[in-house]
């Protein structure tokens, strides 16, 4: 098997379907919170026992929203922030009322086969064979002890959702809530009835001299982009990434903007990132321009993808597609 050249962070559109996921299978419903690793302990009394009130993400955010009742003032809810980072990864079970999906996370977002890839997904298969034999079994559903080193989990009547790795996992009030949503930029998968997200990135892409592949991995510019969705969507606007976002029209930001906004759409929609345009395909698992394609022919113009550092990642580009000027 080949070694993993990179792991990939999950993006904005697996953060979205996480909070759909949570609104719907466990909103509304009183849960128990604990902390089965331990190093959580202290934030999970607070919210043990409450009441899920809300889900929501805004880039690579997701904040479930807790309360004693349901008739609690919105103003004293406390707010699981979670960021899962490179490794973090939530892994759902429940009975035959959950309606869930089986886990979203850094870990099942792979590059390349490896042997510990397989077998992190193979336990987890196996994790979700044990809960259905038990079922199967006693006749009603018991949430099986912990696998690994679970940071979080969630528990309500029908379901389990079991948290491990995040990058950030912390309790906060509205206040604190409203202070990390203003740190990120315009999110691409956010309503934006009057224009003014996207006005305001591509004026902030336009005021600076920082090139564009810097500023769309830049989570106050643009939140929710990662390194895929960053490398495919210069690609398909036909912008070297080394460019300084002040070179760009207004048009060619506002492009991007819009292109974000339809594939991280169809992202939340089928559950994986895929940018290439069905005729571009040279094999039928040709789902990226440039994304780890280094050393490979440009899916159009056939010059070699390459690929170089920028600000502690990797960033591919195609040298014939996308000029430096």
């Amino acid at each position: 098997m080949s070694a993993m050249k990179e792991t990939a962070m999950p993006e904005g559109h697996s953060i979205r379907r996480l909070a759909t996921a949570f609104q719907e299978g466990f909103l509304d419903q009183r849960l128990q919170v604990s902390s089965p690793q331990g190093r959580f302990a202290s934030g999970a009394s607070e919210i043990n026992n409450h009441v899920l009130v809300a889900s929501r993400a805004k880039g690579k955010h997701l904040f479930l929203g807790f309360a004693p009742s349901l008739d609690t003032d919105a103003g004293q809810w406390r707010w699981l922030h979670i960021h899962l980072g490179l490794y973090g990864a939530w892994t759902f079970a429940g009975d035959e009322e959950f309606h869930g999906p089986h886990a979203i996370g850094a870990p099942r977002v792979r590059i390349a086969e490896t042997e510990t890839a397989v077998r992190a997904d193979a336990a987890d298969l196996v994790w979700q064979a044990q809960q259905a034999q038990h079922e199967a079994e006693s006749g009603e559903w018991e949430p099986l002890p912990p696998r690994g080193a679970v940071r979080v989990r969630l528990l309500s009547e029908h379901g389990v959702a079991d948290l491990t790795g995040p990058t950030r996992c912390e309790v906060i009030d509205t206040t604190e809530l409203a202070a990390v949503e203003k740190r990120l930029g315009p999110d691409p998968l956010l309503p934006d009835p009057d224009g003014s997200q996207r006005a305001a990135f591509i004026a902030a892409v336009r005021a600076s001299r920082v090139t564009a592949g810097a500023l769309l991995m830049d989570q106050s510019v643009l939140a929710g982009v990662g390194n895929i969705y960053r490398a495919e969507l210069l690609y398909r606007a036909k912008v070297h990434p080394l460019r300084p976002g002040a070179s760009l029209s207004a048009r060619k930001v506002g492009a991007i903007w819009d292109d974000a906004v339809a594939l991280m759409a169809d992202g939340v929609a089928d559950g994986k990132i895929i940018t290439t345009r069905v005729e571009d395909r040279k094999e039928p698992d040709d789902q990226w321009y440039v994304y780890h394609r280094d050393g490979r022919a440009c899916l159009r113009c056939r010059r070699t993808v390459v690929v170089a550092d920028l600000v502690g990642r990797r960033v591919y580009w195609c040298p014939g597609c996308q000029r430096a000027s």
